[in-house]
């Protein structure tokens, strides 16, 4: 996976990002998908039977869910497929999620840490979270070959 290439700076840089927004993973994880929706309507299909609305309990409740995986992919990096395998399951299986959803979502969670934390978010952490995200999508992708 692409967690693979991080190297030793750029995992420890993750970690100490990781440990810096953890506790606004609600927010951080709403504004995510909100964006998306915003800017790829079609991902909303998934949604149809929830309250996404700016602000709903839904996409605090699945923002956080979200964000929450993505710092246990930060603090299992080097298991990443075996720490996410039950959220592949899930995806692919029951929710059925396209797998191109992934990236789109991925896209917009770095757009969100660089707006939130503009200080942080360097070129080197832009690198980082963007191998990240795309070694978890990666993993989310898996049971769909």
């Amino acid at each position: 996976t692409g967690a693979a290439m991080l190297s030793q700076e750029e995992k420890d840089l993750l970690v100490s990002i990781w440990e810096s927004i953890a506790p606004d993973a609600e927010e951080i994880g709403a504004e995510a998908l909100l964006r998306m929706f915003t800017c790829f309507p079609k991902t909303k299909t998934y949604f149809a039977h929830l309250d996404i609305s700016p602000g709903s309990a839904h996409l605090r409740t699945h923002g956080k869910k979200i964000i929450m995986a993505v710092g246990d992919g930060v603090k299992n990096i080097s298991t990443l497929a075996t720490t996410l395998a039950p959220l592949s399951l899930l995806h692919a299986y029951q929710l059925m999620i396209h797998p191109s959803n992934f990236k789109l979502l991925s896209h917009c969670i770095l757009v969100t840490l660089s707006c939130r934390r503009p200080q942080e978010f360097t070129p080197v952490a832009h690198g980082a979270w963007d191998k990240l995200l795309s070694a978890v999508s990666a993993v989310l992708a898996e049971k769909y070959r």
